[in-house]
């Protein structure tokens, strides 16, 4: 069962982020801030919970959380200042957006960049373990795959409607015969010629 909060004297905002390992799209990001009853069976770390119910529980955080904000770092971001720093500024701009400012942060993982002065805690694997950490990547997880949907409108051929930009091999075998798009994190190494090297990894390894 995940725990409402982490402590119980601040008003306590949980931080997550989606999209950080995929090849292609912006990272997203969520910021949410929950009220002290609040309670929903379904809730958990987004990995562990069906699109449904992720959909769910996204109309169920929206409507009872006290605030909550989702911002994006795009992939032209990500390639000039890595990963890492995207995932923190996506964080740092959601809490940026909060109608409500919280006085302490909860941050899925194990870093975070100080975000002004509040102070802020890091729990590896914290989304099933604080009830406003899984919110927050709940939210991150759904906004990013509807972004992602988008997206695999434009570029079809990479099927970013099933795999929302991560490295799965029908992604790469996209980019191997079709090359890279404008929305591909050129910063990854994902170039047709070393993922080509990948597969042939794989199948020999296989």
């Amino acid at each position: 069962m995940l725990q409402p909060f982490y402590q119980k004297r601040y008003t306590e905002a949980g931080c997550d982020e989606a999209g950080r390992g995929c090849y292609a799209g912006p990272v997203f990001a969520a910021a949410v801030i929950l009220p002290k009853d609040f309670y929903h069976p379904l809730l958990n770390d987004s990995k562990q919970v069906s699109e449904a119910n992720r959909n769910e529980l996204r109309k169920v955080i929206e409507e009872q959380a006290t605030c909550y904000s989702v911002a994006m770092v795009d992939n032209e971001e990500i390639d000039k200042i890595n990963i890492l720093k995207a995932s923190f500024k996506a964080m740092h701009l959601a809490l940026d957006n909060l109608k409500r400012k919280p006085k302490y942060i909860l941050v899925d993982g194990n870093r975070f960049t100080p975000y002004q002065d509040v102070k802020h805690k890091c729990i590896i694997k914290g989304d099933g373990l604080y009830a406003s950490i899984a919110a927050a990547s709940i939210l991150a997880k759904t906004y990013r795959d509807d972004y992602m949907r988008k997206l695999h409108e434009e570029y079809p051929l990479y099927h970013w409607c099933n795999n929302k930009g991560y490295g799965t091999e029908e992604h790469r075998l996209a980019i191997e015969a079709f090359g890279l798009t404008k929305y591909h994190r050129l910063s990854f190494n994902i170039a047709a010629k070393q993922l080509s090297l990948d597969l042939e990894e794989e199948h020999v390894l296989m």
